[in-house]
């Protein structure tokens, strides 16, 4: 058969296989057969492509290394699973089975946690925006609201006066960690005296009792030490407002943003070098809660834990569909699936790997997904080797924020499955077609074709 003619390409050499850093980047492959012993092309024969892939056995066991770091260390802690992230019922399911409660920030949210039969106390209402009604059914099912700003002051107040009763509220809360930028426009500030202020007014109208507090200070923190001065200022601000107003303070929300071993575009580090342990951020944080409070205080402390539970834990199966020479020389690939199922490829640089041995040289090339747009861009610049049309990248880490943020746009979205822990395959979101994205759309009698 003759082969398909290809202009050359005038590359650097590499000399020498091996050096002092290892392995040439130019002769090494990054191969993945089978995604929890489940081969790749299993897994495509049956589901297709693209296809998300979540591991059940990675899932559970990132939530217990959470679990125990913060558990052997403080003796009142619960983790409420962030269902932003991943609110998939079976992947929300699991993390209930392994013994999280649900945090939400949304009424949509809040009712896929009480379909899932979560029960109201067991839920966790944060987010800038809550309808009246919202508020009013999370009230009577006893679930934890944080306030976020004066409006949702005077709307809880509005709930406290319909149903006749006091309602026992948390309260978000913003300020300086050292953090940047840092995150104010959720919450009330604490430096400026704005959270002071929604206490007196919850004292003075009597129709509130804050008996928590809550503050999450950003996403993918690389910095545990923020976390001991969230405490120290949060534990603080506990002391000054039992004092002063005779609350008592329950809880201690400190949020989630743990990152996940992904790296950050701009970064030189590997996420293996430049992420800290679970354990640096569990003894930073509960060494700050013993130095701030009070003998025989143990205040309950809850974690939103979402990023750095699932992210490794999920893949996506592309498949190349073309491939050709840009005006630079370089090699570009389109793959089946593109920034409209990975939101998050703006701000991160997956790992990518290939379903099989390729021989050949890497070069720089650059991955594109199928969106009809100049911005699908999966990875701008790797070294691949020469891949045939067909050949599947396996792009991780990528299961956070991905499936609740992907894009019905041009395209369909894709199956996604659940591989268990005895390697059962379920499919635990199906592939749209034609009837999901048109059964809501109306079409004027006066607009139809005749």
């Amino acid at each position: 058969m003759k082969k398909k003619y290809e202009r050359p390409v005038i590359l650097k050499v590499q000399t020498g296989m091996m050096n002092k850093f290892g392995s040439s980047p130019y002769y090494t492959r990054k191969v993945r057969k089978d995604i929890d012993g489940v081969s790749i092309n299993e897994l495509t024969e049956k589901f297709g492509s693209p296809l998300f892939v979540f591991s059940e056995t990675e899932l559970r066991q990132r939530y217990r290394n959470l679990y125990n770091a913060f558990s052997t260390r403080y003796p009142n802690v619960t983790f409420g699973w962030s269902y932003k992230t991943n609110y998939l019922p079976a992947i929300c399911s699991v993390l209930h089975q392994e013994g999280a409660i649900a945090e939400v920030v949304s009424e949509m949210e809040y009712d896929k946690a009480r379909t899932l039969g979560i029960p109201g106390e067991d839920i966790i209402y944060n987010g800038p925006h809550k309808s009246l009604s919202a508020l009013e059914k999370a009230v009577e099912a006893g679930s934890m609201v944080n306030i976020d700003h004066f409006d949702e002051l005077f709307d809880m107040e509005k709930v406290s006066d319909k149903l006749g009763k006091q309602i026992k509220v948390g309260m978000r809360l913003n300020m300086d960690t050292g953090i940047h930028p840092q995150w104010s426009r959720f919450g009330l500030n604490l430096e400026s005296g704005q959270a002071l202020d929604v206490v007196k007014r919850m004292a003075s109208t009597g129709k509130l009792i804050l008996n928590g507090l809550h503050c999450h200070i950003g996403t993918y923190i690389l910095e545990p030490n923020a976390y001991a001065i969230e405490i120290e200022k949060m534990i603080k601000f506990t002391y000054e407002v039992e004092e002063k107003f005779g609350y008592k303070i329950e809880y201690l929300d400190i949020g989630g943003g743990f990152p996940s071993k992904s790296k950050l575009k701009g970064t030189y580090q590997s996420p293996e070098l430049l992420i800290p342990s679970i354990d640096e951020y569990a003894e930073k944080i509960t060494t700050a809660l013993y130095h701030n409070l009070k003998p025989g205080d143990f205040p309950k402390l809850y974690l939103e834990t979402g990023r750095g539970i699932i992210d490794e834990a999920g893949y996506l199966i592309t498949s190349i569909v073309s491939s050709k020479r840009l005006p630079d020389s370089r090699k570009a690939y389109i793959a089946d699936g593109g920034i409209n199922l990975l939101y998050t490829a703006f701000w991160y640089k997956y790992n990518i790997e290939i379903d099989r041995d390729v021989q050949g040289t890497n070069e720089p090339s650059i991955v594109y997904g199928p969106m009809c747009m100049n911005i699908d861009v999966i990875e701008e610049g790797t070294l691949l080797p020469p891949l045939e049309k067909g050949t599947k990248l396996i792009l991780s880490p990528v299961g956070a924020y991905n499936v609740t943020q992907w894009m019905q746009f041009i395209e369909y979205r894709p199956n996604v499955v659940l591989i268990s822990e005895d390697r059962q395959i379920d499919l635990i979101r199906e592939a749209e077609d034609l009837s999901d994205i048109s059964k809501r759309e109306i079409l004027p009698e006066r607009l139809k074709l005749k």
